[in-house]
């Protein structure tokens, strides 16, 4: 292999991973969990308390950025770090995702694919060379190769040729990011769908290119989760093991607790803000419904013994009412409280690989979301 290695596997618990990833801008504690930021922004909260809240890492989405404000505007202001006031390590996605799930009027060519902004319309070519041009200008510590994801379920056909296209345009991404400074690192991203053996000459493929570290993409979109876990015990066993693995846009705690014990290092998704944003928080107990009318009288909080402010401190009451009056705070304070959730999960299941018990933390964390929140007063 001919790129460098800036990751460190400290230990393992069964094929669970404790490591740390060197960046530019810091180190990464792995397994970790990226908040998505993505148009430069965590949205509903301020980087401090995403910071505050244990986060080493946060994601930022390339094909918004380039759309606005502007991968040369960001860059004359030093990048996003400087940009945005975030001072911690950044991993940038190629924007091959959000051409394929947010434009309509698309076209895909072995040179590139061409889109509709959908801001404005404007014809808007990105092809593997301008994408890491674009994440370059942005300035993050990790960017992520050129590739085509393909819905679930899909043609076995139409899995081949799109896993076979991101395998040429991982070779062409490499070769654009090779001007790179030290330290700043590309993963290759597996293909392949729901097909085992697309998945390991994805993975064969992208190992013999050479890689600072490999992502697990296509999954989470649209399969059971029995399909997703399956497709990532065919693939990261076939990755290098002194190298990071990055599952995609996944997902929920389970989903999280599921794929570190299959040998996953990091994460990320929007569901921790999203879901917030609609009234939904993420407890030890589960997932609470705040909209919920058995609310509207507890002056309890979420979760007492949480270790978060927010969900220590005010009442399911207050919240109730926050979110049923449609107040800013309410998606304010349930994004925190969940991006701090997810922060602590990923410091216990950190906590517990290091002490050899990490199949303990899996079996009482489980049984928490099974018992469910308590009971109504």
């Amino acid at each position: 292999m001919d790129v460098p290695n800036h990751f460190e596997l400290l230990t393992t618990n069964g094929q669970a991973r404790l490591g740390r990833l060197s960046t530019p801008h810091g180190m990464v504690r792995t397994p970790a969990f990226m908040p998505v930021g993505t148009a430069g922004a965590m949205k509903g909260m301020h980087w401090r308390e995403v910071r505050d809240a244990g986060a080493d890492i946060v994601l930022g989405n390339t094909y918004h950025l380039m759309l606005r404000p502007g991968a040369e505007r960001i860059a004359a202001f030093g990048g996003l770090q400087k940009f945005t006031g975030w001072q911690g390590p950044m991993l940038t996605d190629s924007g091959g995702f959000q051409v394929m799930s947010l434009s309509e009027l698309r076209k895909v060519t072995e040179h590139a694919v061409t889109f509709r902004s959908h801001i404005d319309g404007a014809k808007v070519e990105l092809s593997p060379e301008r994408s890491i041009e674009v994440q370059r200008l942005l300035g993050s510590d990790i960017a992520m190769q050129m590739d085509e994801c393909v819905r679930l379920p899909a043609e076995r056909a139409d899995i081949e040729r799109a896993m076979q296209l991101s395998l040429r345009w991982a070779e062409r991404s490499k070769r654009a990011f090779e001007s790179a400074p030290p330290g700043y690192m590309l993963f290759g991203i597996v293909q392949g769908g729901d097909v085992p053996e697309l998945r390991h000459a994805s993975a064969r493929g992208l190992v013999e290119i050479g890689f600072h570290g490999y992502a697990i993409g296509g999954l989470a979109v649209g399969e059971p989760q029995a399909v997703m876990l399956a497709m990532i015990e065919e693939t990261a066993p076939r990755l290098p093991r002194d190298r990071p693995r990055y599952l995609m846009g996944v997902g929920t705690p389970e989903d999280l607790l599921e794929a570190v014990a299959r040998g996953i290092d990091m994460f990320d998704c929007v569901m921790p803000t999203r879901n917030g944003r609609h009234g939904m928080a993420f407890t030890r107990f589960g997932q609470i419904n705040l909209r919920n009318a058995r609310h509207a009288d507890d002056p309890r909080p979420l979760d007492e013994e949480s270790t978060w402010p927010a969900t220590r401190e005010y009442s399911r009451a207050y919240l109730h009412h926050l979110v049923r009056s449609g107040e800013t705070l309410g998606a304010m304070l349930l994004s925190e409280i969940n991006i701090a959730y997810y922060q602590s999960l990923m410091q216990g299941m950190r906590d517990a690989i290091g002490n050899g018990s990490f199949e303990a933390f899996k079996k009482q964390t489980r049984a928490g979301w099974a018992r469910g929140d308590i009971a109504v007063r």
